[in-house]
């Protein structure tokens, strides 16, 4: 520092830079990304579509190296893992058979009651190709965008169940808030019992379960799925379970978003249709045959008017002590003398 001036300088060369303006410049940047958000999100997916087949070839190592050091582990305990599996292959075969007889029987019941089909689901797979901790702390990548048909909102899953939901959509890139997310909030049923709740994430592997009713008593193990509610999320994809802590309740999630590889993507976002307008023959009084109802009208006041009541004339006692006139004439004889 020379002349009480604080200065940066570079070794070779002469350039020298005030610390005042880099300082400037820096809070310059805060403002302008407090301020405008959406501009750095806009520059952040561009970046990543042009560094997407870098970070696709990079990744491609980086996995057979981690399946390989995962492998390790497990060869010695080969023999006893294909005893499990061929348990739970058979008992797999019993449920699946299981499975198909209630399809069927559910579908002939929906075919008799003229129920309304669910609404068919379009989706574009898509693999990871990486993470990051921005915007939010818990953040996937996918290596599909709106070049895709892509949308903000659409559901992320795979082979075991929902992961998150797409915020942020470049051309060929998109970005996945996962729900176990602090700003994730799902509308969920609880089943059996069809309890409505509302699955919020705390940066944790096992989200809370909010906005329950009182005196609502869950059972470990119970099945968490999506509800549906707001039109955006698909009704039915597999979550998690239940699992209690204390006087609250968690989600044990199906799917394992730190090993995921291979997603899939739901388009669900349809927007509500507006109800036509009502017509005059849309009323009830109408549709039935029936001439509708007159307006009230306003009730006057039709009480009888009463004629005047006359007031009794009093009676002027004449001299003698008779009276000077009759009480039922009402009028006085003036011929006599005071």
């Amino acid at each position: 520092m020379a002349n009480g001036a604080w200065r940066i300088s570079r070794t070779r060369g002469g350039a020298h830079l005030p610390l005042v303006i880099v300082a400037a410049l820096a809070v310059a940047l805060i403002l302008v990304g407090k301020a405008q958000s959406s501009l750095f999100d806009r520059a952040r997916a561009h970046v990543m579509d042009w560094m997407e087949p870098v970070l696709g070839a990079s990744r491609v190592p980086v996995d057979s190296f981690n399946r390989f050091t995962a492998s390790i582990g497990e060869i010695f305990s080969v023999y006893q893992e294909n005893l499990r599996l061929k348990e739970e292959n058979a008992r797999l075969r019993q449920w699946r058979s299981t499975a198909m007889v209630l399809d069927a029987r559910v579908k002939r019941y929906k075919l008799l009651l003229h129920a309304v089909p669910d609404p068919a689901l379009s989706s574009v797979m898509a693999r990871v190709i990486g993470r990051a901790s921005h915007p939010f702390l818990q953040t996937m990548i996918l290596d599909a965008g709106k070049s895709n048909g892509i949308k903000p909102g659409q559901a992320v899953v795979d082979a075991r169940g929902m992961i998150g939901r797409i915020f942020l959509t470049g051309e060929r890139t998109s970005w996945v808030i996962l729900v176990t997310d602090l700003n994730s909030r799902i509308p969920v049923t609880i089943e059996p019992g069809h309890t409505l709740a509302i699955m919020a994430g705390d940066n944790t592997s096992t989200p809370v379960l909010e906005s329950l009713t009182q005196g609502t008593q869950l059972r470990v193990g119970d099945q968490v799925i999506s509800s549906g509610d707001g039109g955006i999320l698909p009704a039915g994809l597999p979550i998690g379970t239940v699992a209690a802590e204390g006087d609250r309740y968690r989600v044990v999630l199906f799917a394992d978003q730190t090993s995921a590889e291979d997603v899939e993507i739901l388009d669900f976002k349809q927007p509500p249709e507006q109800p036509p307008a009502p017509s005059p023959g849309d009323l009830p009084v109408t549709a039935a045959g029936l001439p509708p109802a007159a307006p009230p009208q306003q009730q006057t006041n039709t009480a009888p008017v009463l004629p005047p009541v006359a007031k009794p004339v009093p009676v002027k006692p004449a001299p003698d002590g008779t009276a000077s006139g009759t009480a039922g004439s009402g009028t006085t004889d003036e011929s006599g003398d005071e």
